[in-house]
């Protein structure tokens, strides 16, 4: 099972790979929206935004999401680290339900391209 600390380097990990995109993806990746990414087998919720093309986490707390953000994400530490790591199509994650993704229609259609 992976640490919260792995996860917040994956998550610093995925900021940076956002921020070295191009084209579509990068484009994607420029909105300005709050972030929540809840790992379910640790119970706790990383907090921040997407802005810039990059992820700034804000913080870490217990339990599932205390507000709703425009961006919701939930899954394992383990997932999370092998969506990063490459080892995890994120498409296929999301169909099995091993991935949750919520947002906004507008924000999905442009979160698409990331997929």
């Amino acid at each position: 099972m992976a640490t919260i600390d792995e996860c917040r380097a994956a998550l610093d990990r995925l900021s940076g790979n956002l921020a070295r995109a191009d084209g579509d993806v990068r484009g994607a990746a420029a909105l300005d929206r709050s972030l929540s990414c809840h790992v379910t087998d640790l119970d706790r919720t990383f907090t921040g935004r997407l802005e810039k093309g990059r992820i700034r986490v804000d913080g870490v707390a217990a339990g599932p999401p205390a507000g709703k953000a425009d961006i919701r994400l939930a899954m394992t530490g383990d997932d999370l680290v092998a969506l990063v790591a490459g080892e995890l199509n994120f498409a296929r994650a999301w169909a099995s339900g091993r991935v949750r993704l919520e947002a906004g229609l507008r924000d999905l259609l442009r979160l698409k391209k990331l997929l």
